[in-house]
């Protein structure tokens, strides 16, 4: 969601100088992180192979046109011209120019026809094979191969990028879709937190027990407008053990209105009219699920742990004893609890020439895996004790959890009170489940008009919904797509 990646952008940008913006998912956690890591000269820690002068890539003049924030998002700009400023000081042979413009679906086609898309964009982790298959993102197999630091990228998210091989993007972070809990709201009610290895029932119950209508506060609050309501009830198709789609002899066909889709979507309807848990306005955006967590109005939402967090602790003054992330709850005991993995990702412009690709990649991993990075997280984190706020990690980062540099950024973590712990139990129950490669965003919001109506009008039947959402966007968006 553009919201999501606006949120995790900042931390990833406060946190390792890596420059993005989420916007849906724009530079959710920031941006392109760069290091000038491939191996003819990136990072100041490589080394270059001999170059004649005509082909030394540092004394050509190249002109790259980089992602670049948003006008309101001044903070983002002021670091992301920080990383330019030291890039260019590095590779004075290099001229930047700056664009804002936001990866959109719908104007990807537009900007690649014109030659208007910049050296680099942001896009999603949904997107990769759209983009592969029109040839609107250049294989960087070579430069990665090159890439002194590839062994330590987190692969659990670089490989939403990687097609039939090859290297298509480079990943700046990712979230495995979450609950997160108001462990105050439980305690006044009486209520016990439930073991982190929970179940649509234990969900339910707690929804229901905790929900206190005349007092607004509602015992959960799943989205209910906009893409992402499509979005927050897909995690219980996945767990009911349904699919969106499948693709079988380069024909894409929606199978979400399975007996697992009509079962994510009876319990939907459960939350909504017997347990009566849900907001009484639940036509609720991203950002105004969010807020009812932060504003104590809500006991449980459903998105990317960190924003839910970042947005409780620092905006909500609420306090990090009190507020619980736990995996998406499994649909029976002993079931899987998967949540949609997502992520943000670095593409490059196959229209640039290739010296432009070299360097778009360098200014890419520009401040991925070096110490000027590990600074920035430690001056951040004691900037924001100077201000009595918390720093909120990413449970996802673009670098492995067993590589040499998680150590060190979990070292500096170790050092302060005021970094976010989650229960180190959950990380072995997350399940993340990456979101279908074809029509998502599509498909979420035909399923955000199917959780409206099942909000709005009772006794509705889930298997006529979603036969008729099924057959719409087969017939609108899954037959348009051609398979290769």
């Amino acid at each position: 969601m553009r919201k999501f990646t606006t949120l995790l952008m900042c931390l990833m940008l406060f946190g390792t100088l890596l420059a993005g913006c989420g916007g849906n998912k724009n530079n959710a956690a920031n941006s392109p992180a760069n290091d000038p890591a491939v191996n003819s000269g990136g990072n100041s820690n490589n080394s270059a192979p001999e170059q004649s002068a005509e082909e030394d890539i540092t004394q050509k003049k190249i002109t790259i046109k980089v992602h670049y924030p948003l006008p309101d998002e001044t903070t983002l700009r002021d670091q992301e011209d920080d990383k330019i400023a030291r890039f260019q000081a590095k590779y004075p042979n290099v001229t930047i120019v700056k664009d804002d413009w936001q990866y959109s679906v719908n104007e990807i086609g537009v900007k690649m026809a014109s030659n208007e898309a910049p050296t680099f964009y942001n896009t999603w982790a949904t997107e990769a094979n759209f983009l592969v298959e029109r040839g609107w993102v250049a294989d960087i197999t070579d430069l990665w191969n090159n890439w002194e630091y590839k062994d330590q990228i987190n692969p659990v998210l670089q490989n939403q990028f990687i097609v039939d091989g090859k290297v298509f993007g480079v990943t700046q972070n990712g979230y495995i879709t979450s609950t997160v809990v108001n462990k105050k709201l439980l305690e006044a009610k009486g209520l016990t937190m439930p073991s982190l290895d929970w179940t649509w029932d234990d969900m339910y119950n707690v929804a229901k027990d905790v929900a206190d209508p005349k007092k607004g506060i509602s015992g959960i609050a799943p989205m209910g407008k906009g893409n992402e309501a499509g979005w927050n009830w897909t995690n219980f198709l996945f767990e009911a053990g349904g699919e969106i789609e499948t693709t079988v002899d380069g024909k894409v066909t929606a199978v979400f209105n399975s007996e697992a889709g009509v079962k994510a979507l009876d319990f939907y309807k459960k939350l909504r009219w017997e347990a009566n848990a849900i907001p009484q306005d639940w036509a609720l955006g991203w950002g105004d699920a969010i807020s009812s967590f932060q504003q104590g109005r809500t006991a449980m939402v459903i998105a990317g742990a960190f924003d839910v967090i970042q947005a409780a602790l620092n905006e909500g003054g609420m306090k990090p004893e009190d507020v619980v992330a736990y995996p998406m709850p499994a649909a029976e005991a002993g079931g899987k609890h998967y949540g949609i993995l997502g992520g943000n990702y670095l593409v490059i412009n196959p229209n640039a020439t290739k010296d432009e690709q070299e360097m778009a990649f360098r200014y890419i991993t520009f401040d991925y895996f070096t110490d000027d990075a590990l600074k920035s997280v430690e001056d951040t984190i004691q900037a924001r004790k100077a201000e009595g706020k918390y720093f909120i990690p990413t449970p996802l980062e673009y670098f492995s959890e067993d590589s040499d540099y998680a150590k060190k950024i979990q070292a500096i973590y170790d050092k302060y009170d005021n970094v976010y712990k989650y229960d180190p139990d959950l990380f072995g129950l997350l399940e993340g489940k990456p979101e279908a490669q074809y029509g998502t965003q599509d498909f979420y919001a035909t399923m955000s008009n199917v959780v409206q109506e099942s909000f709005s009008k009772k006794g509705t039947d889930s298997k006529q919904q979603l036969d008729v959402a099924a057959k719409f966007v087969q017939e609108n968006y899954f037959d348009k797509i051609e398979v290769k």
